[in-house]
């Protein structure tokens, strides 16, 4: 077993070196730590279930400028006219997009005081048809769907009824069945849920209210609509409802084709290079204290030429000498990355005062401290070796 008396004695006796690589170490565990926790949770934010068939939904805006359209009727003629297109599954118009940063939001109360009752979160607020959630793709797991007969044209009419996600529901009325619960907007308008689905995020992808969402019975048709239709009948399809839509009515514009995926693409775009840029940081830090590491012991191995050639005189075996390098680095790269997972911690809190990100997970700074040991272990095995061949001879020749 290694003496490490003499190896720290080693250390101190040239103190520029050590003492600036372990600078490196310290800096590097402490930002390659919070952007690997970054990355992480960005990641996480961007693979999460939005309870859609995103890549199955084309989206358009109509824009009509004949002053004699009725709307209701052209509304609910084009929803036709789309679902009557080949390959269409299910369409129905729209008042916003999932996951696209714009729409409508709201808060309800669960009484008809506004003054006493409490309210719901902050929820999204979707205007709908009998066709929304067949468009959507959702997933209705308690209640029923609306009837054709109960979808009314606009958000002053009465019998008004709702679809909730599983998350408001369950955020509204813990342990309890959200089915027929009524909702007040004001002291006479009543909002009566009548089914429950899985998941449905809203618009906006960085607030903590995504997971809440509301579908109302009211045809907001008129402007935007949503296909759902396989990926690759997008592209045919996109020249259809132009040809059919300008058919029907030549006076209208229809622009803006995306699909729900592209929608929350565009959304995520930022949080994206955030992982982009954070990852080539992490990997060029690595890189460069690899390099200082290596650059180190090649230089050692300079300098201690005739030290290494005693110790094989006397007997010191190649193992001893690869050891002696790794043990020297080890103990710079610990109590760098001990010192560093410390300011890791800080750097993290302050993150999270000023940037509203969570808090660090002490795992990784661990983490990061075991990743760098086992990059030191690489970048100091290569010329270690070289220094274990040194012949004793030719390393001695002009004692």
């Amino acid at each position: 077993m290694l003496n490490i008396k003499p190896i720290l004695s080693t250390l101190m006796r040239s103190k520029s070196g050590p003492v600036l690589l372990l600078l490196q170490i310290i800096l590097s565990v402490a930002i390659v730590a919070n952007a690997s926790f970054i990355i992480h949770e960005r990641l996480g934010m961007m693979q999460r279930d939005s309870g859609i068939v995103e890549s199955e939904i084309l989206t358009f805006n109509m824009y009509n400028f004949d002053p004699s359209i009725e709307r209701v009727p052209q509304n609910k003629l084009d929803q036709q006219l789309l679902r009557n297109l080949p390959n269409v599954m299910a369409a129905t118009s729209t008042n916003m997009l999932p996951l696209s940063g714009s729409g409508w939001s709201s808060t309800l109360n669960l009484g008809p005081d506004s003054e006493t009752a409490q309210s719901t979160p902050q929820f999204a607020m979707y205007l709908g048809t009998e066709h929304t959630l067949e468009t959507l793709g959702l997933k209705l797991i308690d209640g029923r769907n609306f009837y054709p007969d109960e979808i009314n044209t606009s958000l002053t009419a009465s019998g008004k009824l709702a679809i909730v996600s599983k998350a408001l529901a369950d955020a509204t009325w813990p342990n309890e069945s959200a089915l027929g619960k009524v909702l007040y907007e004001g002291e006479d308008t009543q909002i009566t849920i009548i089914g429950v689905v899985e998941k449905l995020q809203g618009a906006w992808i960085d607030s903590g209210d995504l997971e809440y969402s509301v579908i109302q019975n009211v045809d907001w048709g008129g402007r935007s609509y949503l296909v759902r239709a396989l990926p690759q009948h997008h592209a045919e399809l996109k020249q259809a409802i132009t040809d059919v839509m300008l058919k029907e009515n030549p006076n209208r514009v229809i622009d803006d084709f995306q699909s729900i995926k592209a929608v929350k693409e565009s959304s995520y775009r930022d949080h994206q290079l955030m992982v982009t840029v954070l990852s080539m940081m992490v990997v060029l830090l690595l890189l460069i204290t690899s390099l200082g590491l290596t650059g180190m012991v090649m230089f050692n191995i300079q300098r201690r030429t005739k030290q290494i050639g005693t110790r094989r005189a006397l007997g010191a075996t190649k193992a001893d000498i690869l050891s002696l390098f790794l043990t020297e680095n080890y103990i710079i790269c610990v109590v760098g990355g001990l010192l560093g997972g410390g300011l890791a911690v800080l750097l993290g809190q302050q993150l999270m005062q000023h940037y509203d990100l969570p808090q660090l997970n002490l795992l990784y700074p661990i983490m990061t401290i075991f990743g760098l040991l086992l990059v030191t272990t690489v970048a100091v095995v290569l010329p270690a070796r070289k220094a274990a061949n040194i012949s004793p001879a030719m390393a001695t020749r002009s004692v």
